[in-house]
């Protein structure tokens, strides 16, 4: 059985600080108060343990005290995306089959009329109910689906277990370490696995958790400078915005400043090797909402001399190549251990996960003589252009390190001579021809690696963890 997480942390450190938002904090004794308030407030309303609701709301104190809320009183949360269009959020809650949508007043337009919702106003203005909170939990219980964030088709709904989340954040403080002084940023979503993950953390760890609304690269930068945190994780594109506010400044990380856990995707070499200069110790990590965040990630030892790795597998979990006989093959990455789900809901809730089971995540990777991972790009990214396989990240990394671009995305485009062919879409900063980009590729990269056409945009579709999303930049291909 595993301890009730808010309850435990609030019996063994009820007065150390676990939020700060807007300048205000609150310790772990008062968000259990708030907390027990809200969900007896719920219990009003007719939930109950074990009924299935769905969430849906901005990244703020609120939301924390009701996502606990809905933990303290035994439900199963399914985190909704407010970034996604009315149509794919009534889809979710549909498919996900939950019986009232939580919903912070100012989203309420993205839900239909039919839908059964309870607004977030509604719930603080509810009489209370009381009600006999577990102080221990099935490992096995559902505590978040979370729908796959659709950067490679038709989205599922992810169980995720109270074993999934404990076990990853405790194969994670085994190899990032806790001190008494951790803050950890959140300017991650919390709807999404890396935002949720940070909140199980701060209960587990007895740590501080300072959460944002939305990223904003120069408070971020103050944040870090000042030593305020000691913590964050970001994606490749938020990892470059905050670098570019300490090159701007010539400034450096504070020394209490310990981990900017990098994940979403690969990092480019020259971002890891810019956020050397700033004393940023950048680690690259690999997981996804099927392993309830981390699964691999480089330990800060590491971090120079293996550059560009995610590391090795964190203490309960397995990875393999599949089928790869030696080092540096390529290969799918498959996984296994207790942060793995135990499988989908909704309209794949008869399809299993796992082959005898491992996890294939559609990831290509290897792994090098002493055991570390290297992350190439996903299989279904992958270019094959006159029989020679291309990854998309392989030549976004060498468009990264061009002095006049921020960002940079790469997909296939369909060619009657070479089957496809590479295409870039680039955020710059200055004016760049097309030439000067495909003399600055061809110094770096071999013949047919080299985009076949630069298309300059205002900026390149994510989602809304900020990854990529290749399936779009196909779409815009198709079009050029």
């Amino acid at each position: 059985m595993i301890p009730n997480w808010l309850k435990q942390r609030v019996y063994l450190t009820p007065h150390k600080i676990a939020l700060t938002y807007h300048g205000e904090s609150w310790t772990f004794k008062q968000v259990e108060e708030k907390s027990m308030t809200l969900a007896r407030k719920l219990k009003a309303n007719g939930l109950t343990n074990g009924d299935r609701i769905a969430l849906l709301g901005p990244s703020n104190d609120e939301m924390v005290f009701i996502i606990h809320a809905c933990m303290l009183l035994g439900l199963e949360i399914v985190m909704l995306n407010s970034r996604l269009t009315k149509k794919e959020i009534e889809w979710q809650v549909d498919d996900s089959a939950a019986s009232v949508v939580l919903i912070a007043d100012e989203f309420e337009k993205l839900l239909g009329e039919s839908t059964s919702k309870l607004s977030f106003s509604e719930i603080q203005a509810s009489d209370e109910c009381m009600f006999e909170v577990e102080e221990l939990w099935d490992p096995e219980r559902t505590i978040t689906i979370m729908y796959t964030s659709g950067t490679t088709g038709f989205p599922k709904g992810v169980r995720q277990t109270a074993n999934n989340h404990t076990s990853s954040a405790l194969s994670s403080v085994l190899n990032l370490g806790l001190e008494e002084n951790d803050v950890w940023l959140c300017s991650m979503p919390l709807f999404h696995i890396s935002g949720f993950s940070i909140l199980v953390r701060s209960v587990l760890y007895g740590m501080e958790v300072k959460l944002y609304d939305k990223f904003d690269a120069q408070k971020v930068y103050e944040d870090i400078r000042q030593g305020s945190v000691t913590r964050i994780s970001v994606v490749s594109v938020t990892l470059d915005k905050i670098l570019r506010e300490f090159e701007k400044h010539g400034t450096v990380a504070h020394a209490s400043f310990k981990t900017m856990l990098a994940g979403g995707g690969p990092v480019p070499i020259d971002y890891l090797e810019r956020a050397q200069t700033c004393d940023i110790p950048v680690l690259q990590t690999y997981g996804m909402t099927e392993t309830s965040s981390q699964t691999a990630t480089l330990s800060s030892q590491d971090a120079i001399r293996k550059i560009g790795s995610a590391g090795k597998p964190l203490f309960f979990n397995q990875i393999k190549i599949n089928e790869a006989r030696s080092p540096r093959e390529n290969g799918e990455v498959y996984i296994r251990g207790p942060h793995v789900t135990p499988g989908y809901i909704g309209h794949v809730s008869d399809q299993n996960p796992l082959i005898d089971g491992w996890l294939p995540t559609g990831d290509i990777g290897y792994f090098d003589e002493e055991g570390y991972l290297y992350i190439v790009d996903r299989r279904s990214d992958l270019i094959i252009s006159g029989g020679e396989n291309i990854y998309p990240a392989e030549i976004e990394n060498v468009l990264a390190s061009h002095p006049f671009i921020s960002e940079a995305g790469v997909c296939g485009k369909d060619d009657d001579e070479w089957g496809s062919v590479p295409i870039a879409f680039v955020v710059v900063t200055e004016n760049v021809s097309d030439e000067e980009l495909r003399v600055f590729c061809r110094e770096r990269l071999a013949s047919y690696k080299v985009p076949k056409a630069f298309c300059f945009v205002e900026e390149l579709p994510r989602n809304a963890s900020n990854k990529l999303l290749r399936r779009e930049l196909k779409k815009w291909a198709d079009l050029q």
